[in-house]
């Protein structure tokens, strides 16, 4: 079949997860990475129904001015991002450059904000991943960390 597209295969992939981070120092990047963080039932155990309410009344109106100053303090302007996305970056480039082999891809994904884990393992697959590793980059397992890592993997 010399007309069918050319079909990536053979692979693996290692996808290196952390927390998470706003794009930008925005109020309305803050508010979105805010509402998606603080929205997951893993890392807020209320009643779903009252946290809503006060989550978009109070908090999102509220906090992301406070968070937007806290980000503007740290925020790599040179690279312009937060430098937990800039040494995440770092750390799967890196460890890419240790491994050194075609078959393996590294990578590395949000769980809150962008790049996302369903954009990178999309990506991954995309570049002929079989096989993809998921390594949470927590000290220790907990339900608002690993865990929520795992949910969003499953989905």
């Amino acid at each position: 079949m010399k007309n069918h597209p050319k079909i990536n295969f053979g692979k693996n992939g290692v996808l290196l997860v952390n927390l998470g981070t706003p794009d930008t120092t925005g109020w309305w990047d803050i508010r979105k990475y805010l509402k998606e963080f603080l929205s997951d039932r893993r890392v807020i155990e209320v009643n779903p129904i009252i946290w809503q309410i006060i989550l978009n009344l109070f908090i999102l109106n509220l906090r992301p001015s406070k968070t937007a100053k806290a980000y503007k303090e740290i925020w790599m302007k040179n690279e312009n991002m937060s430098p937990l996305r800039y040494y995440t970056l770092m750390q799967s480039k890196k460890l890419s450059e240790k491994i050194k082999n075609e078959k393996i891809i590294v990578d590395f994904a949000m769980r809150y904000g962008n790049p996302s884990i369903k954009s990178k393992m999309k990506k991954l697959h995309q570049e002929g991943c079989e096989n993809i590793i998921v390594l949470p980059l927590y000290p220790q397992y907990a339900a608002a960390t690993t865990a929520t890592v795992c949910d969003e993997v499953y989905r």
